[in-house]
């Protein structure tokens, strides 16, 4: 079944979150990192999806990094490097450990940066990273933007 296009500019500020039934997969140096249809995604104005794995169901060692920032929304992100297939990624996922009021259901949840792992997926069709270095989103086939990230976006 095809889905039908989402337009960032469509999505709300502040973000949504809204449970996914999705099969979304990430892969790094042939390992797999996480495989589920359990994920939550988090919608924000002129962004693609981020989608946020239970931890349970993330594959491979993870170690609080000390990278640290803030989401005007969601509270204090925790940065996580991820050990898999005898490799780390540094600064791999983010988590928020003590989520802001209205986004307590992203407790226990790690968002992974696309552009940092080698293939990462949505119901199998292999995934755009959002453009930047900062953005986390997972950009498919139904997603329609403009989107915020790359340059010339700064003060969207």
């Amino acid at each position: 079944m095809q889905r039908p296009v989402e337009n960032v500019w469509d999505y709300p500020r502040p973000p949504r979150v809204e449970p996914t039934d999705r099969h979304i997969v990430a892969r790094h140096r042939g390992e797999t990192v996480f495989d589920t249809r359990s994920a939550l995604r988090v919608l924000e104005t002129s962004h693609p999806p981020v989608y946020y794995i239970p931890r349970d169901d993330v594959r491979g060692t993870l170690t609080l990094a000390h990278r640290r920032t803030v989401c005007e929304f969601k509270g204090f992100a925790s940065y996580w490097d991820l050990g898999i297939a005898g490799v780390t990624v540094q600064d791999a996922a983010w988590s928020y450990e003590d989520p802001a009021h209205g986004y307590e259901a992203l407790l226990s949840r790690l968002a992974f940066y696309p552009a940092l792992l080698d293939e990462c997926s949505v119901d199998g069709e292999l995934v755009t990273p959002q453009p930047g270095d900062f953005y986390g989103g997972w950009l498919t086939s139904d997603i329609a933007g403009p989107i915020k990230g790359g340059p010339g976006t700064h003060g969207w």
